[in-house]
Parts: C-alpha cells; sequence; structure tokens
C-alpha cells in the first residue's frame, strides 16, 4: 500500500506595491485555498486586496479576511497610523473583505465609514458598536485632496446587494471588489499574462456574476459615465491594467449573452432577509451546472415592476424565496407581479429563507400550482441556520429544475447524430464503478463507467464526471474521492441502488453497507476493490468534466474476480 500523503500547512503570505500616485495595494495572498463561497473549488488560491490612498486626507479601500487579522495590521501599521486614516470606503460587507471592519474601528474609533445604505445597514449588526457612518449614492462623491476626487457608482447585487464600486479621478482607477476579480493567488500584481487568467476569470464569472448578468450590464452602463478608466483594482486577484478593454468587454459580451438565452431561470428573494443571498447562490449554481442561464433578482430593490412582468413571463424556471411577513408594500407588490406573470408551461421552486418569520410556504406554492406550473424540486424549509448539507440540497434542488427545464433539448440532443457514428461510438466499453466523496459533512455518490488509468508514475487515472452530477462539487481539485470497483456478476444490487434518482439532498447511502475510508470517504463494503484517490486537474470536455487524479491507497478483496464491464449499443446516452 502507498502511504497516505500528509498535508502541507497553509500558506498566508502579504504584500504591498504601489499601484498609482499615493496609492498602495495591500494584496493578502491565500496560496493554498481550494474552496470559497457556495463550494466553490479553486485551482490557484485566491488573494484579498485593499488599498490605501493618500491624499490631504486617507482613506482605506477594503479590509481583508479575518485570518490574515496579525499579518494584515502588521502591515498596515506599517504604512501608517490607523488613527491617521480618515475613510474606510466598504465596498461591499462580505467577510472575506470586511472581516476587518470590526478590529480596524476599535483602533481608530473617529474613522467615517463610506458605504452604501444597506451595507451600513449589516456594518451596524456586525461591528456592534457607534460609528461615524457615510451614506453615498450613485454619483456622490469624496475629495480626498491633490486631486483625489472619488466618485462612487451603486453596483448591487455584484455579487453582495450593498456593492459600491469607487472611482479616483485623479489615477483614473476603479475599485469593483469582487466583479471583474478571479480566484488566482500569483506574484504577480497585475494581468499582463491573459492567457495564464482568461480560465480562471471566466469560472469565476459564471459562479459569482452570471447570475446577476442583468446587474453587470447596468454597472457597466453606470461604468461608461465615468469615460476613462486606466485601471481596475478588485478585490480578488491580479489587478487589471493590461487588459481593461478586453476583459470588461467579455463581461458584457457574456452578459448580454445570458440576458437573451433561450431557456432562462429567475431566483427572486429579498437580499436582506435571513439566509436568502447564499442559498439563493447555491440553487444558482445548480441551475448552471445544467447549462441554463440565471437571473437573480432582489424584490427589495425597487426594480420596475414593468421589468419584472417581462423577465418573468420569458422564464422557463422560476425559483422564489419566501419574503419576511408583513414585509413592505414595495416587495409585496414585486411578489404579486411575479405570481401574476407566471404561466402553465414554466417549472417553479420555493425555498424558505431562514429569517424565522418567513410567509407561509405552502400559500404561495399552490397558487403557483394552480396557475398549472410543475413544481422542479420539494419545497425547501429551513428550520435552523443552514449548514453544508443545506447548501448542498439547494444546489441539488437547482440541478433538478434545471434538469426539466432542458428535457426537451436533452431529448432532441439523444437523436442528433448519425445512425453509424452513434453505434460506432457506442462500442466503446468500460467497466463499473461507483465514485463516492465526502466533504466536511456532505458527502455523494455516483454510478462511471468512463474511467481509465492515466498514468504510472504518479499512479493515476481520469474519470468523466458530467457537469449536472451533484458529486461533481466535491470532485474539485485538491478533493479526495473513493474510486469502488464492481465485481462480474455480483454489481446488480449496488448498481441499481446507485442509477435510481435521488431526491435533493437524500442519503445516497442509506441501506448500504460501507466502512470510512482514512479520508473519511465511504467504502462500499461489497465493492471488488477500491482506491483512495485526490483531484490533480480537471479539463473541460463540453458537458463533462475530465477528471484527473493521483491514487495513493487501494485494496482488493477477491484477487481472482474480475472487474464488471458495461457494453452500450449507442454513444450519445449512458
Amino acid at each position: 500500500m502507498v502511504a497516505l500523503t500528509e498535508r502541507t500547512e497553509k500558506r498566508l503570505t502579504i504584500e504591498t506595491v504601489e499601484i498609482a500616485q499615493e496609492t498602495i495595494a495591500i494584496r493578502s495572498l491565500d496560496w493554498d485555498r481550494d474552496r470559497f463561497d457556495i463550494e466553490f473549488g479553486l485551482q490557484n488560491g485566491t488573494t484579498y486586496n485593499s488599498f490605501l490612498i493618500r491624499g490631504e486626507q486617507t482613506a482605506l479601500v477594503d479590509t481583508s479576511h479575518e485570518k490574515f487579522r496579525q499579518l494584515y495590521f502588521d502591515t498596515l501599521t506599517g504604512l501608517i497610523n490607523p488613527t491617521e486614516i480618515d475613510y474606510l470606503i466598504i465596498s461591499h460587507t462580505e467577510p472575506d473583505h470586511s472581516g476587518l471592519v470590526k478590529d480596524l474601528l476599535q483602533m481608530a474609533p473617529d474613522i467615517t465609514v463610506v458605504a452604501s445604505k444597506v451595507a451600513i445597514q449589516f456594518l451596524e449588526n456586525f461591528v456592534h458598536q457607534p460609528f461615524k457612518r457615510q451614506i453615498v449614492k450613485n454619483g456622490d462623491r469624496l475629495d480626498l485632496g491633490n486631486g483625489h476626487e472619488f466618485e462612487f457608482v451603486i453596483a448591487p447585487n455584484l455579487h453582495w446587494p450593498d456593492t459600491i464600486f469607487s472611482f479616483d479621478h485623479k489615477t483614473k482607477t476603479l475599485y469593483t471588489c469582487d466583479a471583474f476579480g478571479l480566484h488566482y493567488c500569483s506574484d504577480s500584481t497585475f494581468d499582463e499574462d491573459l492567457a495564464a487568467i482568461e480560465a480562471d476569470f471566466k469560472y469565476y464569472y459564471d459562479c459569482l456574476m452570471g447570475p446577476n448578468a442583468r446587474s453587470v450590464l447596468s454597472a457597466l452602463k453606470r461604468m461608461a459615465e465615468l469615460k476613462t478608466i486606466d485601471m481596475i483594482a478588485t478585490g480578488h486577484g491580479p489587478l487589471l491594467s493590461h487588459n481593461v478593454a478586453e476583459l470588461t468587454g467579455r463581461y458584457r459580451t457574456w452578459s448580454q449573452t445570458q440576458t437573451k438565452a433561450e431557456n432562462t431561470v429567475g431566483i427572486f428573494y429579498v437580499s436582506e432577509y435571513g439566509y436568502s443571498d447564499r442559498l439563493a447562490q447555491a440553487i444558482a449554481k445548480g441551475i448552471s451546472k445544467t447549462d441554463i442561464a440565471v437571473e437573480i433578482v432582489d424584490l427589495g430593490s425597487g426594480i420596475d415592476l414593468q421589468e419584472l412582468r417581462e423577465l418573468v413571463s420569458r422564464c422557463t424556471g422560476l425559483v422564489v424565496g419566501m419574503p419576511p411577513a408583513g414585509s413592505k408594500a414595495h416587495i409585496q407588490a414585486a411578489l404579486s407581479t411575479v405570481l401574476g406573470s407566471a404561466h402553465e408551461k414554466q417549472a417553479i421552486g420555493i425555498f424558505e429563507t431562514g429569517g424565522g418569520d418567513d410567509e407561509p410556504i405552502d400559500t404561495l406554492l399552490r397558487q403557483f400550482r394552480n396557475l398549472g406550473l410543475t413544481q422542479g424540486f420539494p419545497a425547501i424549509r429551513i428550520k435552523e441556520t443552514p449548514t453544508e448539507n443545506t447548501y448542498q440540497l439547494c444546489e441539488e434542488a437547482g440541478t433538478d429544475l434545471g434538469q426539466w427545464v432542458t428535457r426537451d433539448r436533452s431529448i432532441k440532443a439523444m437523436k442528433s447524430l448519425g445512425a453509424d457514428l452513434d453505434k460506432a461510438l457506442g462500442r466503446i466499453s468500460g467497466g463499473l464503478y461507483i465514485i463516492t466523496a465526502k466533504k466536511g459533512d456532505v458527502q455523494s455518490a455516483m454510478l462511471a463507467s468512463w474511467v481509465s488509468q492515466a498514468s504510472f508514475k504518479p499512479m493515476g487515472l481520469s474519470i468523466a464526471v458530467a457537469k449536472d452530477r451533484a458529486i461533481e462539487s466535491l470532485m474539485q481539485v485538491g478533493d479526495r474521492f473513493v474510486l469502488n470497483v464492481l465485481e462480474e456478476g455480483n454489481y446488480q444490487q449496488l448498481m441499481r441502488h446507485f442509477l435510481k434518482r435521488f431526491a435533493p439532498g437524500a442519503d445516497r447511502f442509506e441501506g448500504v453497507r460501507t466502512q470510512p475510508a482514512q479520508n473519511g470517504t465511504p467504502i462500499l463494503t461489497d465493492a471488488l476493490a477500491y482506491m483512495e484517490c485526490e483531484v490533480v486537474s480537471r479539463m473541460d470536455c463540453g458537458d463533462h468534466w475530465a477528471v484527473y487524479s493521483t491514487v495513493y491507497e487501494g485494496r482488493v478483496s477477491k484477487p481472482e474476480a474480475l472487474t464488471a464491464v458495461h457494453h452500450r449499443k449507442v454513444g450519445n446516452h449512458y
């Protein structure tokens, strides 16, 4: 047996770079982070970027993740006494950018916090102490002196509801926090190597910005009013200075495509209530795995009702997060517009948001079903603080709804290959395997046949995993899983079990004998053999990921037995 490789300690470093006149970037480099947000897998770590601008007065744009507390404040105090900072500009309040705000305000209580109205409300619940504040709206300005005049651009839902951009007219630098960023950690401060970052740039857009394509286009329209933007100082990854026009152009193209997609699912919720934002993002991620466009709409943002009516009418699926009982009149009007614009050809999904006082879920669901809408997934009811399993349930529910929406397209695709080619491709046979995976409290499994040894040194194998499989989220770079080999003549029971369709969040292992692997993943006791593996890389292959993994542990229970083989007659479906 091969010994289990020891994990190395996670690397955290920090650097400061003068990026423009009187402007310093403080980059917190999280080299080995392999997960972000709702279980988005990362291959190249990430950074959290903060910026110090000195005019006659001094401003700090964002802070950092709390894991950098000591490193960040050692660095900041080496640059300036925190009590000399006049303004803290909050791009948005997500903890990876505002995790040290409370600490900073305790050090320097006279700092004025500059942020959107929603961000100030969020901070009040987070800081738990009085602080000076300046609420800004679109077009408002803040003059630091020496030419550093900041203009603010309201950019809600990119990707939090409280987001603002800040533009320094002196340096022509736009501070955008999450927008236009990417999870990519390197020593390069800027985007000089476009080829190295463009895959991560697109993945980041797909995960975080794609579901908010309409908001992206609104932000781009407001950015155009700023005329010349020489640099985009992002909250994650390298700053954009070499490819500003190219990469903002890609955002525009992708977002226009998203908003004109043939199949779109609209997710409607109130961002300020409960856990709705994270739950909506998890459902959106599941829908996106089926190659369906998603548009997320905050019903509390004051969206134009005619615009809302048009969006709902062209959607093929709707997802509604329950607002608080007795919510404000404009939220009730928006919800009524969604209901009044729905039609019988659509799928519907409802989720509670965990705020403790949600509107009754069954009443609204009954109204949609009475209109003839098909329920895309069982109602998601949140009775306690969401866990990893809750978010996995939401992702699987989104995938189920997306598969319902694309069912006609899938059937058409199965008939699209020529008869001879279809039959020839079907003659490629494979073994029968069950892949099992576990990450934290979340575990999953799937039947697989497209498995092949890929290397001797290191010992490695490749597996094709459909993008809409639930287990795909647990097979990101750095994740560990078990490949269970099924035995010829003794595989039917396990195969039948894992072939069946599981409800979102269902336990895949109920009634199946298992034992834990060294990495905690379930090994199927009745399998012929098993191998413990670690994902090294993934390649995009259209509707599948080709996942290359190294093998570091394994055992055969019956040395004389053979692997079960799967023979197909056609090559365009399983």
